[in-house]
């Protein structure tokens, strides 16, 4: 069985499930344990280039419009390693190459592998992915023994939420800055799981252009910012289009010190470790009285009030 993943949710499931000797192909934007030995068959126009929140908007608005996808497929790479089955999606044709531009690729091979599209909308969907995948690839039992494990860190959270009685936090967590953008899909499921709530957010769906002006009104105690494809650090270059917002200093979120920036892969790669990850964080975020940030995942975050006002830049700037 020869693999590739077009998607790095499904390269870092695979990796965590312990079938990675079956990944052969993947994408520029996979993991970096992937990317160090596996071959890159998806690349992107834009790969290697730096663009703001409001370029990158742009340039991915015009090219849907268009029609047309910053995304290509590597044909001789591909016929090369004659995959048996390629792993796709179609949840969002920006964030990666979709099913429709991999079948083009594909038809071009002298043998056709199986295109296992992976679709997710909710959490519970992400971690039918993790099942989708193993039985795509003859294990299984290791993809329902790898979700058992991750149902137990979950379990360990509602645990101490209800033990301490702790009352759901109002949140927003953006996953673009701008324009802005709500939290969509699997976003708002990992939100309530952690102990809050996200009125703005459109769960099992797509996120969507949200007014600054609907965020002032919901006033959230927590502000989570994490735009699509930025890690904090890459974030907080551009929080000032929020920061030098005239309402901005209103929020009781930024009165109370609760504007955090996070690395977009605890939220928007969809691999079920990975979004566990995002839970454990936020949960520490909403209710620091219950539970603290994991050590191994401090890296993810920063206190965009600390960069911004107390000028703690640390490793962030």
């Amino acid at each position: 069985m020869v693999a590739c993943s077009f998607l790095p949710a499904a390269t870092r499931m695979i990796y965590d499930i312990g079938l990675q000797h079956k990944l052969q192909g993947i994408t520029f934007e996979c993991p970096a344990d992937a990317l160090s030995e596996k071959h890159k068959v998806v690349r992107c126009v834009l790969e290697g280039k730096h663009y703001t929140s409001i370029e990158i908007d742009r340039i991915f608005s015009t090219s849907k419009a268009q029609g047309k996808s910053l995304y290509y497929v590597d044909d001789d790479l591909l016929q090369a390693i004659q995959p048996d089955v390629i792993f796709t999606q179609d949840v969002c044709e920006v964030c990666q190459i979709d099913t429709v531009c991999t079948a083009a690729a594909v038809a071009k091979l002298n043998k056709q592998p199986k295109l296992v599209p992976l679709t997710p909308a909710s959490l519970d969907d992400v971690f039918q992915t993790a099942i989708t995948i193993a039985t795509a690839l003859g294990e299984e039992e290791k993809g329902y023994a790898y979700l058992g494990g991750l149902q137990k860190r979950i379990d360990l959270i509602i645990d101490g939420l209800r033990a301490f009685k702790v009352r759901p936090k109002r949140i927003m967590l953006m996953e673009w800055i701008e324009p802005i953008y709500n939290c969509g899909h699997w976003i708002p499921h990992q939100i309530a799981y952690a102990g809050g709530i996200d009125m703005l957010s459109n769960p099992n769906g797509d996120s969507i252009v949200t007014p600054f002006s609907k965020v002032v009104k919901y006033d959230p105690e927590v502000l989570v910012i994490a735009p699509c494809g930025f890690d904090a650090k890459r974030s907080l270059e551009e929080l000032h289009l929020l920061t030098e917002k005239p309402e901005w200093n209103s929020l009781q979120a930024v009165k109370n010190n609760k504007v955090f920036v996070v690395d977009y892969d605890l939220f928007t790669q969809p691999s079920a470790s990975t979004l566990v990850d995002g839970i454990e964080v936020l949960a520490a975020l909403f209710h620091p009285e219950v539970f603290s940030v994991p050590e191994r995942l401090a890296h993810h975050v920063a206190s965009a009030i600390d960069v911004f006002e107390r000028r703690l830049v640390g490793n962030y700037l």
